[in-house]
């Protein structure tokens, strides 16, 4: 009887039987749906062809209610295997989840004390140093005698040294029972700082891209104090209203260049869209392209990317599609410009 067991619980000679309970029961179900499918043959009136399909159909049905019995019979005649079965190795795998085996502790202890290294290694330095709204600022001489700002990596750095330190702080691993009574010292979390560049700045930044190309004219203004806003007129094609957070593109809006994009006390229209269907794609396309160009290291190259991404509308409505080739798609022309390219296509042929 050992020989008939194929594990705690379960029986082998039901097993097999149910197997070939299940050939039967399928072999029966094909046998209706093919007397169904013949229909009332080899008799030669009527009344004798619709008895012998009655009966032939009848037959069939109860061969499938005896097998699908007798398979129900010995399905509990199997029983169910042991819930104590061994498992072996496989029952470690719940003990081993991917979180103990990424090295997050180590690489963010390596980030921080890098990140904090720099920090204070470059802090010794007072005279290249200036501290503006909170957030340090590196100034270098040019060669005219002056000083520019060269770049706000400092800010960064303490920015995510904080975050990797709260991280830290909230981590309650002990390595050894030594350290267990001993209260490690920890650093003070440092507040998360925005960004904040000297208006100076910005202005230079603006006044470079509005040289560098001519056929784009670019106005700025700080009606709500010191947060810019942008006027672009490309050509004589589109005008686009860049909301600016300080060196940071928060919101665009193309129109028509012939459209009204001032209110009514002759401040800039941030919130009403285009009325022509073209440039409500292309504001799209724009807001798309702000998500596309993110570099919060070097807001500068991400301003004069999206601007060199801008100036691909000059021919809007000359550059036809490069995969289709036309200059009009259900009446639009090809508002798409490829981020890395710059080539035109239709918004359904950039797929």
């Amino acid at each position: 009887m050992a020989d008939g067991v194929l594990s705690p619980g379960v029986n082998l000679e039901a097993f097999s039987q149910a197997i070939a309970a299940i050939q039967a029961l399928r072999s029966s179900v094909t046998r209706v749906f093919d007397c169904l499918k013949d229909g009332m043959r080899n008799k030669e009136t009527l009344e004798g062809r619709e008895k012998g399909f009655v009966a032939a159909f009848q037959e069939s049905l109860h061969s499938v209610s005896r097998d699908l019995g007798e398979l129900e019979r010995l399905s509990n005649l199997v029983g169910k295997p042991s819930e104590n079965h061994p498992l072996h190795n496989s029952g470690l795998l719940s003990l081993d989840p991917v979180q103990d085996k990424t090295p997050l502790y180590s690489q963010l202890l390596q980030a921080y004390k890098w990140s904090n290294k720099v920090y204070c290694n470059i802090s010794d330095r007072p005279v290249a140093l200036r501290k503006i709204d909170g957030n340090w600022i590196i100034w270098l001489p040019d060669a005219s005698g002056g000083c520019f700002w060269r770049s706000f990596v400092l800010a960064g750095l303490q920015y995510h040294a904080g975050l990797a330190s709260g991280l830290l702080n909230q981590q309650s691993l002990k390595r050894s029972a030594n350290q267990m009574g001993v209260s490690a010292k920890r650093r003070p979390k440092a507040q998360p700082t925005t960004l904040v560049l000297p208006p100076q700045y910005v202005d230079d930044v603006i006044n470079r891209i509005d040289r560098m190309f001519p056929e784009m004219s670019i106005q700025l203004s700080r009606p709500n104090g010191t947060s810019a806003m942008l006027l672009v007129t490309l050509g004589k094609v589109l005008k686009v209203i860049v909301v600016m957070r300080s060196l940071f593109i928060d919101r665009t809006i193309v129109k028509g260049y012939n459209e009204n994009v001032y209110t009514e006390d002759g401040k800039l229209d941030i919130w009403s869209k285009s009325n022509y269907q073209v440039f409500q794609k292309v504001t799209d396309h724009a807001t798309t392209a702000l998500l596309h160009y993110q570099l919060p290291q070097m807001p500068d190259v991400v301003v004069r990317s999206f601007m060199t991404w801008l100036r691909s509308y000059i021919k809007l409505f000359q550059a036809p599609c490069q995969r289709c080739g036309k200059f009009l798609q259900d009446g639009l022309p090809p508002t798409w410009r490829d981020f890395r390219t710059l080539e035109a296509f239709h918004d359904t042929c950039r797929q």
